[in-house]
């Protein structure tokens, strides 16, 4: 790896932000070891906005906005905002809303994941596992000829997923009277929201800027070994999220009373193999969704906004874990999410003449 590539060095201090900024946002306000969680986040997102009625899960995280922003902004800077799309709509779509369920059964992205484990959080090691194992099988199912079609040009698309982040902006600022925000719980505990938006336009930008993704890290990793520059990227997050957990006291290593989590580590164990998976075939996980979609991707957007559908249905439909576990119907919506990726593949294979 040559330490002279200016790439590797944004990749660093991406990963050194996102570590730093991912505790403290929790040390400010958001939930313990939930400073920044994804899929957490379009949970009280839709919440908000009216998609779910649990009344513990409804706030408009700036945080999304934060991300989708900064990343267009920074698209916009530097000439690498384009506007594209076409690529098995359809799939992608319902892939964000199988990201969400896999993401809600073991509670968080796997941005959290990190999180939880560099807060001493034991529980998450399964859901590590399945995720490295998921990509694994990703990259599997890439090598046996499976490949969404690629994206062409389309002028405008790419801005509309910007364009409803921004109108979400501004209900954030404004606060109409339909927007719903929970008095108690987990979706109550934030950061100030001028600071929150804040920390996402920033890290909105430098992932924008380096492409660090977590799945795409582990992904690069067992194809390139330590020759890739998103490894050290993963490097810089755990030992940052590390040091400041340690500092600010919120190193706990334990199996057991830890906040969001459960112990039902078969389901974790699948619910990021089935996240891993997804974001392989896809082209990344749920934060780098996110900023693609902010790049002026429409097939990231389209992920975005089955996050979002997602979202709302986790909840409505009681998929979503909680600390006494994962219930029945996110245990069978996990399983249905395999027979999507099963599918996918065997279609996607028919469609490439393999």
């Amino acid at each position: 790896m040559n330490f002279r590539d200016r790439h590797l060095w944004i990749v660093i201090l991406a990963g050194l932000s996102l570590g730093t900024l991912g505790v403290l946002l929790s040390v400010w306000g958001n939930p313990q070891n939930s400073g920044i969680c994804v899929s957490c986040f379009f949970e009280n997102s839709a919440g908000a906005l009216g998609l779910h009625d649990n009344s513990r899960m409804q706030y408009l995280r700036p945080e999304l906005i934060g991300f989708v922003l900064g990343s267009m902004g920074s698209a916009a800077l530097f000439r690498e905002f384009r506007s594209r799309g076409g690529s098995a709509p359809l799939p992608r779509l319902f892939s964000g809303i199988f990201l969400m369920v896999g993401c809600a059964v073991f509670i968080g992205c796997p941005i959290k994941l990190v999180l939880r484990l560099t807060a001493g959080d034991l529980t998450a090691v399964a859901g590590g596992i399945g995720l490295v194992g998921g990509v694994w099988a990703g990259l599997k199912t890439l090598a046996g000829g499976v490949h969404l079609a690629p994206a062409q040009t389309q002028k405008g698309s790419g801005l509309l997923v910007p364009g409803l982040f921004a109108l979400l902006l501004v209900f954030l600022i404004v606060r109409p009277g339909f927007l719903l925000f929970s008095a108690a719980s987990s979706a109550a505990q934030h950061a100030p929201w001028l600071l929150a938006l804040a920390a996402g336009l920033g890290l909105g930008a430098l992932a924008q800027r380096s492409r660090l993704c977590v799945t795409g890290g582990v992904r690069d990793t067992l194809l390139l070994g330590h020759r890739s520059p998103l490894l050290y990227g993963l490097f810089a997050f755990v030992l940052s999220a590390v040091a400041v957990n340690l500092a600010t006291g919120r190193f706990n290593p334990t199996l057991y009373g830890q906040p969001g989590a459960h112990l039902d580590h078969l389901w974790s164990f699948l619910g990021m193999a089935l996240v891993g998976w997804l974001s392989v075939l896809i082209g990344g996980c749920p934060f780098r969704q996110l900023i693609k979609a902010g790049e002026g991707d429409a097939d990231a957007g389209l992920v975005a906004v089955g996050m979002l559908i997602g979202g709302a249905l986790v909840q409505s439909w009681g998929i979503a874990a909680t600390a006494a576990g994962v219930p029945l119907y996110g245990k069978v919506a996990v399983l249905a999410g395999f027979i999507f990726v099963f599918g996918l593949s065997l279609v996607q294979r028919e469609q490439e003449g393999y």
